[in-house]
C-alpha cells in the first residue's frame, strides 16, 4: 500500500466553500482538523471537524450561513462539531473524484490557515495514479501533490496527531533553535516567524510537547 498527501485549494479568487471562508476569516477560534467526512444522497455533506476557542463566534457563523442544514457541538476549549451541510460544486468535485474503488481517505484531514486542505490518500499505485488524474483532469479546484510513498500504518503518526498550526509552529521552532543546547530562539522570534502572538506561540509549544510525549509512551 501507498499514500499520496495533496494540498487542494480553491482555484482563481473563489474559496473552496463559502462557508469555510466564512470560518477561516474569524479570528477568535481556530479550526483543527475534519475527524470524518460524508457525502450523503442529498448531496449534503456530513462532517466531523475539531475546533478549539470561541465557540460563540462559531455558532453564530453556523446559523447565518444559508449552506447549514444542523450543527451540533460538544466540548468547551476544545470542541467537537457535527455539521451537515451543502456543497459547492468545487467541494462536491472533490469528494466525488476522490471517491474511488480502493481508494481510502487517511484522516484527520488537516486544514490549513490560508483555507485550504491537506489531505492523504491510501492505495496501490494504479489506484492512487487514476485518483490522481481525476483530481488535476479539468478540476475546479487546485491540487499540489506535497508527499508520496510507501505506506505504514505509524509513518508520520507524531506530525499526523498535530493540527496545521502546530505544525508550522513547531517547524518554526525547530529551525530557529529553540529547541537547541543552548537555546537560540524565544517564543518572540517564532511568533514573529508565524506571525502570532508570544502567548499564542507558547501555548502551541506546550499542546504539541502534550501530544508528542503522549503518543510516545502509549
Amino acid at each position: 500500500m501507498r499514500y499520496l498527501t495533496i494540498r487542494a485549494e480553491a482555484a482563481g479568487s473563489a474559496p473552496l466553500h463559502p462557508l469555510g471562508e466564512a470560518l477561516r476569516e474569524a479570528t477568535s477560534f481556530s479550526r483543527e482538523a475534519i475527524h470524518h467526512v460524508e457525502l450523503l444522497d442529498d448531496d449534503t455533506v456530513l462532517m466531523l471537524a475539531e475546533g478549539s476557542g470561541d465557540q460563540t463566534r462559531y455558532v453564530e457563523i453556523m446559523r447565518s450561513s444559508p449552506n447549514v442544514r444542523d450543527f451540533l457541538i460538544s466540548g468547551t476549549e476544545r470542541w467537537m462539531a457535527v455539521s451537515q451541510f451543502e456543497l459547492s460544486p468545487a467541494t462536491k468535485q472533490l469528494m466525488v473524484r476522490g471517491d474511488r474503488p480502493g481508494i481510502v481517505v487517511d484522516t484527520p484531514i488537516h486544514i490549513n490557515a490560508d483555507g485550504s486542505l491537506r489531505i492523504t490518500y491510501l492505495g496501490d499505485d494504479a489506484g492512487l495514479q487514476a485518483l490522481f488524474d481525476s483530481l488535476t483532469d479539468d478540476a475546479p479546484f487546485e491540487t499540489e501533490v506535497l508527499e508520496t510513498g510507501p505506506y505504514a500504518p505509524d509513518q508520520g503518526s507524531l506530525t499526523r496527531i498535530l493540527t496545521a498550526r502546530q505544525r508550522e509552529v513547531l517547524e518554526a521552532a525547530v529551525e530557529l533553535g529553540y529547541y537547541r543546547e543552548p537555546r537560540r530562539a524565544t517564543h518572540q522570534d517564532v511568533a514573529e516567524r508565524v506571525d502570532l502572538a508570544p502567548t499564542t506561540v507558547g501555548e502551541h509549544l506546550r499542546k504539541i510537547e502534550q501530544r508528542v510525549f503522549t503518543a510516545m509512551v502509549q
